[in-house]
């Protein structure tokens, strides 16, 4: 079955061609004008994800973003913004949106960061079910929590702490702290953390990354504590403290 989404964009043009560039390459797509439409389809039919323009009458992207955020409903986001800010971009992940587009954009990019949100978004594999026999008596898995530089994680639980102190992280953000947390000590390379959390390497004039870490940083660091994610110039970023 193909992916559906939802598009919301008042600029005609625009929402004319994406909406015909998506559903050549093989999306179900629903385009709407405004946010006011976009949650009224939203509740009506939950699609696989959605494409939101920030600026929109009435109710914005952001806006439709937090609403749905509120409601417990976590299909991925993707932000379309002619705002090229930092502060602006924080704003859009601090909605709940997964991911941001700056216009004008090229097509073959919201293609691949598509595909990125639906591979993170896809389920799991079905682990098998343990003999009833031994059910009770199965231990815990092993090695389930990731411990390092301070921090903790509980990966299926999608759940992380600094301390005594539970993270409140987008899916991208708990990712990118994950794949940190994964190699502590280990200077990560730019285009492998582009490989390995949105499938895609957006080149090196892209700022989707420092994006995202200054936003993580934001949320893990502490007054009088040492900061954990150490930026490497020109190569990349790792996770140590001091």
């Amino acid at each position: 079955m193909p992916h559906t989404v939802l598009l919301a964009e008042d600029d005609r043009a625009i929402r004319n061609a994406l909406e015909r560039a998506l559903t050549l390459e093989g999306y179900h797509v629903t385009a709407v004008a405004d946010g006011v439409e976009a949650l009224a389809q939203a509740h009506r039919s939950r699609p696989d994800v959605l494409v939101l323009d920030v600026m929109m009458p009435g109710i914005d992207g952001l806006q439709v973003c937090r609403v749905l955020r509120a409601e417990g409903d976590r299909t991925p986001v993707l932000i379309l913004t002619a705002l090229v800010e930092t502060a602006d971009r924080i704003a859009g992940l601090d909605a709940g949106a997964d991911d941001y587009v700056v216009k004008p954009f090229d097509v073959e990019e919201v293609f691949a960061r598509l595909r990125a949100l639906l591979r993170r978004a896809a389920p799991a594999p079905a682990e098998p079910e343990p003999p009833a026999a031994q059910e009770a008596e199965a231990p815990a898995p092993a090695g389930r929590i990731l411990v390092a530089a301070g921090l903790r994680m509980d990966p299926q639980a999608r759940r992380a702490w600094r301390g005594d102190r539970e993270l409140e992280l987008t899916r991208t953000e708990f990712e990118l702290l994950e794949l940190l947390v994964r190699h502590a000590g280990v200077v990560l390379e730019h285009s492998t953390i582009y490989d390995r959390i949105w499938g895609y390497d957006f080149g090196p004039g892209s700022k989707n990354l420092a994006v995202y870490v200054g936003y993580l940083r934001r949320k893990l660091d502490e007054p009088g504590a040492p900061q954990l994610i150490h930026t490497v110039r020109g190569v990349g970023y790792v996770l140590r403290e001091g």
